[in-house]
């Protein structure tokens, strides 16, 4: 048996997510509001849908692990329809985020679960493919952001402070 303290603690890993997050907030901030909602390059979606498509993935996937609420992935939501009413949505997930995340036992991260009834992999992975598939599309917003003549943020400013337990 290994006795080495892990590579990350959960606490670190949500806090990896969570600058992340932040990142793409930003993201979120530097788009005008008409190109956030319309704007794209080579057919695919705006920045706003894939938005809303990270929105439909973390806190129920979250409330998923959690509690076994299992749903359909649907990331249609009409009420987001404006670059403020997006920008809650964000801030209102994170916190939902941090609190779901204080409620996942350690020994969960290694079960399989079925996550939106269809995708059958251990907690671990699917946390890691949220991870994954926000920097996937914050980077479809960067070449939006880039081709509208706007800098988007530097992509290694995520998180300025560690979190007190690290």
């Amino acid at each position: 048996m290994n006795s080495a303290k892990p590579i990350l603690t959960p606490d670190e890993l949500l806090f990896h997510w969570q600058g992340h997050r932040a990142l793409t907030r930003r993201v979120i901030e530097a788009f005008p509001e008409q190109e956030l909602m319309s704007h794209s390059v080579g057919g695919m979606r705006p920045f706003a849908e894939l938005a809303k498509e990270l929105l439909a993935i973390a806190v129920p996937g979250l409330k998923e692990i959690v509690g076994g609420e299992i749903k359909p992935f649907n990331d249609e939501n009409e009420k987001l329809d404006s670059k403020a009413a997006l920008l809650n949505a964000w801030d209102e997930a994170t916190l939902a985020i941090d609190e779901l995340w204080a409620k996942i036992p350690l020994e969960r991260f290694r079960e399989n679960i079925r996550l939106f009834g269809e995708y059958d992999f251990p907690v671990i992975q699917n946390v890691l493919y949220f991870i994954d598939n926000e920097i996937h599309h914050r980077a479809q917003g960067y070449v939006y952001l880039r081709t509208l003549g706007i800098q988007p943020p530097f992509f290694w400013e995520r998180q300025l402070e560690q979190p007190a337990s690290a």
